[in-house]
């Protein structure tokens, strides 16, 4: 029996891909390395976007840095109130809400994959009034390994009832884009300003914005080339 490739379900990153929180949490670290001395690039930054807050502690690094102990709790609630405020400005991001008008209309499956904590998710997306549009809201707190590794794909797959041949993934990070590979998913980038400079050449297809081309257009090309 042939097996049904067509598509049946997207699945979302979310900081970067849905909101904008990236460039907000980057300019909230970069403020409070300055204060302390110590510099922050882009590059520097970039490389761990994606990662789990278990892989990668700015904290920690910092105190790298200064070379003594640091009061982490007291600087990360620093950091994490400066994020919301910038945070809090940001719509989503365009395009974004027309892919998921377009997936309910035709009836695909929809879910969210981020290596953020469930907290942090879900509320942002109750917020922007999204969350009621997901059949599934995939974290960081539910598998052991966050991305790259494939667990959290793989987890969103089994929510929504579908093989890797029935979804496309919507990734805006180098490690986001090698975990849905890892997975077996189709996946397209979407770059933003800080994940623009990285390699992102591992992904199936990458479009500068999810309003340069829509869903079904996307869909379109898909059929052609599978």
């Amino acid at each position: 029996m042939k097996r049904n490739n067509t598509i049946h379900g997207l699945i979302f990153d979310f900081d970067g891909l849905i909101l904008e929180t990236e460039r907000p949490i980057f300019e909230a670290t970069q403020e409070l390395y300055h204060s302390f001395g110590q510099e922050l690039s882009l590059d520097t930054w970039a490389k761990v976007i994606g990662l789990s807050p278990d892989e990668h502690d700015p904290i920690v690094d910092l105190e790298v840095l200064v070379g003594r102990s640091l009061d982490r709790e007291k600087l990360r609630e620093k950091i994490s109130n400066r994020e919301n405020e910038l945070i809090l400005a940001q719509k989503v991001l365009p395009g974004v809400e027309d892919y998921i008008t377009t997936a309910r209309k035709t009836g695909l499956k929809l879910a969210i994959a981020s290596s953020s904590s469930r907290k942090w998710v879900l509320g942002h997306l109750e917020r922007l009034q999204l969350l009621r549009y997901f059949d599934a809201v995939c974290c960081a707190d539910d598998v052991k390994r966050a991305k790259p590794d494939p667990a959290l794909y793989r987890l969103a797959l089994e929510k929504i009832g579908l093989r890797p041949s029935q979804a496309i993934v919507f990734e805006d990070s180098p490690n986001g884009v090698l975990a849905a590979n890892r997975a077996g998913i189709f996946c397209v980038a979407v770059p933003t300003e800080l994940t623009a400079q990285l390699s992102l050449d591992h992904a199936n297809l990458i479009v500068g914005s999810l309003a340069d081309v829509s869903l079904d257009e996307l869909l379109n090309q898909l059929r052609r080339v599978r």
